[in-house]
């Protein structure tokens, strides 16, 4: 544990993710130019990402079975592979719907990515490094939107569709080669537990969803994750285009910008996260709670809204995709290490189910109003208020089910461990009160 050889594999894991967010991200740059090429209405272009992400939600506990059962190294190869071959396809696509079959293989196959790059940390690593290097693993990723967002969009721009799309996959199969060639599921001195049947790892299954702390970091995954998944994967680069007017240099480095906060809030919250184990859904709230008032702000502000209220926006964006990963730590909390692998496909279903539901009704949005006669372009800004607006219902419900969630989550730790988790404001009134008294 935490020898040179578990960077190895955590460098190479890492890379592997990065190529993993590459090709996942690649068409948030390229949707004006797939709006060219496949001449399309809005709610059947944001198909091409809504099928992608419906597609990994829904092979998430799948994929965390077989990671129970077969080991993460299996699921990154594999994963790799697909995604090469679903890049190529949507490259050379000539229709919609051939572009749609290329997105679906690269869903299928980032879906076995993050959990099982989740499931190599804790397997070579141990003690309180582990939730930190989880938010380093997800900013470390993140890089691959920066590879999108910069030098893909520049082939793309200059090269063509196809030249760029290739490109990307070249990325993903260096990673499949590296995966091959380094990863192993654990260290050599640690002696593999016997390997379960697929009856046993799917008797599993059930405990595992029920349990309240699973079920917590879901819901903290689908709030937090969803409103920057669905600006950097597809309409936050039309709406900085085509609605506020901006270039598409400035458009891109604004996702950059996004990327680049959470390199810096990710090991924040790491530190947080291991430091308060008890506090980890207050700063779940807290991120929505600031998300909420940005994109208020900004669908309220009269007129275009200013450039740098924009990047207040990708900011607050950035913090929320690394603070997702907090979910994955109550699921490590809360369950046990063998079903580990099924724990974080539950929580990994949570904000990707959030972000194609947001995606596609967008697209209807978009279209209905232009259809109707209340925009005058399919990408106005006014309709992109109105659209925006249903963060606001798909986030609340799930802030609901995590409240929820979370009361049982610390009834059955009070039960269990006898660890009781007091309302926020009664222990900060505590700690205030103690520290007057340590002055006194």
């Amino acid at each position: 544990m935490n020898s040179r050889r578990s960077w190895l594999i955590f460098g190479v894991a890492a890379l592997a993710y990065v190529a993993a967010v590459l090709q996942r991200s690649t068409l948030g740059v390229a949707g004006v130019s797939a709006a060219e090429r496949f001449d399309t209405s809005a709610a059947v272009l944001s198909s091409l990402a809504v099928v992608q992400l419906i597609v990994y939600a829904a092979l998430q506990i799948p994929n965390g079975v077989l990671i129970d059962k077969l080991g993460p190294r299996v699921l990154v190869i594999a994963g790799t592979g697909i995604m090469v071959a679903g890049q190529l396809v949507l490259a050379f696509s000539p229709s919609i719907g051939i572009a749609i079959l290329g997105r679906v293989l690269v869903g299928a196959g980032d879906s076995a990515i993050f959990i099982s790059v989740i499931r190599l940390v804790n397997s070579w690593f141990s003690g309180r490094i582990v939730p930190q290097l989880s938010q380093w693993m997800g900013n470390i990723g993140a890089l691959g939107q920066i590879l999108s967002a910069l030098p893909f969009a520049y082939v793309l721009h200059t090269a063509g569709w196809s030249v760029a799309f290739t490109s990307a996959a070249t990325v993903g199969f260096l990673a499949f080669v590296l995966s091959l060639i380094a990863l192993r599921d654990r260290p050599a001195s640690v002696v593999p537990p016997m390997a379960p049947t697929f009856a046993t790892v799917l008797s599993r299954l059930g405990p595992t969803l029920r349990r309240p702390g699973t079920q917590l970091g879901f819901w903290s995954h689908f709030v937090t994750q969803s409103s920057g998944t669905v600006f950097a994967l597809f309409w936050g680069f039309p709406f900085m285009v085509s609605a506020l007017g901006f270039d598409s240099g400035l458009a891109s480095a604004l996702l950059v910008v996004m990327v680049l906060i959470g390199l810096v809030a990710g090991p924040i919250l790491g530190i947080l996260t291991a430091r308060f184990p008890t506090r980890r859904s207050n700063l779940v709230l807290a991120i929505v709670g600031m998300l909420a008032v940005v994109w208020t702000v900004v669908l309220l502000w009269p007129g275009v809204p200013p450039v740098w209220l924009i990047v207040v926006l990708v900011v607050a964006l950035g913090i929320g995709g690394p603070g997702s990963l907090i979910g994955f730590d109550f699921a490590r909390t809360f369950n046990p290490p063998h079903t580990l692998g099924s724990a974080n496909g539950v929580v990994n279903v949570g904000g990707f189910t959030a972000s194609f539901i947001m995606m596609f009704v967008i697209g209807v949005l978009l279209d209905l109003q232009h259809n109707l006669g209340f925009s005058s372009s399919l990408y106005d800004l006014g309709a992109f208020r109105v659209a925006f607006c249903i963060q606001y219902v798909v986030i609340g419900i799930g802030v609901v089910f995590l409240l929820g969630a979370r009361r049982r989550a610390r009834r059955q730790l009070e039960e269990d461990e006898g660890i009781s988790v007091a309302p926020l404001w009664v222990a900060v009134s505590g700690a205030w009160q103690r520290q007057r008294q340590r002055i006194r």
